[in-house]
C-alpha cells in the first residue's frame, strides 16, 4: 500500500521575491534545471546515526546547509578507472535511460564529496579504498580542483586510483520548483563514512562543517539552536526548515528513524524524482512537496 502525505516548506526568504512574482505576475516557462549531485555522508555513533552537514556561501540552490555536494561540470566526462555497478546500471538506478548521463551524476557526486570534505572513495582496485587523506598534499589536490587547475580525473590517474563506485548509494532525485532564478536537477546519493577518512574543510573556502545527530536535527527543527551554533550572519536565528531545501529536511528524517548506518544503506528504495510545487497558504508563498511517510528500517532509538 502507498503511502504518501503533501507537506509543505517555507520558501527561503532570498527566494521570496522570485517567488512573489511567479505568483502575481502568473506562471511562465522556467529555466532549464542544471544538473547537480549531493552525497548524504552517514556514520554511526553511541547516540544514533549521524550525518555530515555544512555551511556553503552565497544562495546555493542546495540550501545554506546542506549535505557535499555541486553541480555537474565538463570534467566529469573525462575518462577515468571505474569500479563498481556499470553507467548502464547506474541509469536504471538514477531513474534516467542515458547512461552518460548516470555517469556524469556519480563522477559528480564522488568528486565534490573529495573536494568539499577530503573525502575520497577510490581506489587502486574494486576491493581496496585510500586511507588517510588529510596530509597536505591531498589538500593541494582539493584545492587545485576547486580553482581548476587539475581535474578529478588527473587526480585520480596520477596516484593510480579508480572510482569505486559500488560505495555510494541513490536516493532520489530534486528538480528545483519552476519560480527558482537557477534551477537544478540534483540526485541524492548516500555514503557510510569510509575507515581512516575523516571529512575536513577546504581550506579556501569552507566555514563550518560538523558531524550531526540526524534525529536531534529534527527533534529541533523549529528551534533556532543548529542556525545559532554555525554562527554566521544568515544562519543565526532561522530554524531548520529556513537553512535548508525540503530534501535535506526530508532526508534527515529518514536518517533518523532508521535503525542505523547499515540498515539505511541497504534499504530497497525506487528512485523517486521529487518536483517541489510553488503555492500560496494563507497569502504566504510555500512549497508543496508529495512525499512517502514510510520509514526507511526499524525506528531508531537514542542512547
Amino acid at each position: 500500500m502507498k503511502r504518501s502525505s503533501t507537506r509543505f516548506f517555507p520558501v527561503r526568504e532570498e527566494h521570496q521575491g522570485a517567488a512573489r512574482s511567479w505568483i502575481d505576475h502568473g506562471e511562465r516557462t522556467p529555466m532549464k534545471p542544471r544538473p547537480a549531485a549531493s552525497v548524504v555522508l552517514i556514520r554511526d555513533a553511541p547516540i544514533g546515526t549521524e550525518v555530515y552537514l555544512s555551511y556553503r556561501r552565497g544562495d546555493s540552490p542546495l540550501g545554506v546547509v546542506a549535505f557535499p555536494g555541486g553541480s555537474v561540470e565538463e570534467q566529469d566526462d573525462d575518462p577515468i578507472t571505474w569500479f563498481g555497478p556499470t553507467p548502464a546500471q547506474w541509469a536504471a538506478a538514477l531513474a534516467t535511460e542515458d547512461h552518460h548521463v548516470a555517469r556524469r551524476f556519480v563522477v559528480a557526486a564522488i568528486r565534490e564529496l573529495f573536494e568539499e570534505t577530503g573525502v575520497l572513495l577510490a581506489g587502486p582496485d574494486a576491493s581496496s579504498l585510500v586511507e588517510g587523506t588529510k596530509h597536505p598534499e591531498w589538500m593541494k589536490a582539493r584545492e587545485a580542483i576547486a580553482a581548476g587547475d587539475k581535474t578529478f580525473a588527473e587526480i585520480l590517474a596520477k596516484r593510480g586510483l579508480g572510482l569505486r563506485t559500488d560505495l555510494i548509494k541513490p536516493l532520489s532525485a530534486w528538480l528545483s520548483p519552476d519560480f527558482a532564478h537557477r534551477r537544478f536537477d540534483t540526485r541524492y546519493f548516500a555514503a557510510a563514512q569510509p575507515v581512516n577518512q575523516e571529512p575536513t574543510l577546504l581550506e579556501s573556502k569552507g566555514v563550518w562543517g560538523e558531524w550531526r545527530w540526524s534525529a536531534e536535527e529534527v527533534r529541533q527543527r523549529h528551534t533556532t539552536a543548529l542556525g545559532d551554533h554555525i554562527g554566521q550572519p544568515n544562519t543565526k536565528g532561522r530554524t531548520l526548515e529556513e537553512l535548508t531545501v525540503p530534501a535535506v529536511e526530508l532526508i534527515l528524517e529518514k536518517i533518523g528513524s532508521s535503525r542505523g548506518c547499515i540498515a539505511y544503506l541497504s534499504h530497497k528504495r525506487p528512485m523517486k524524482v521529487y518536483s517541489p510545487r510553488l503555492v500560496e497558504v494563507d497569502g504566504e508563498p510555500q512549497v508543496e512537496v508529495e512525499c512517502s511517510t514510510a520509514t526507511e528500517g526499524s525506528e531508531q532509538r537514542g542512547r
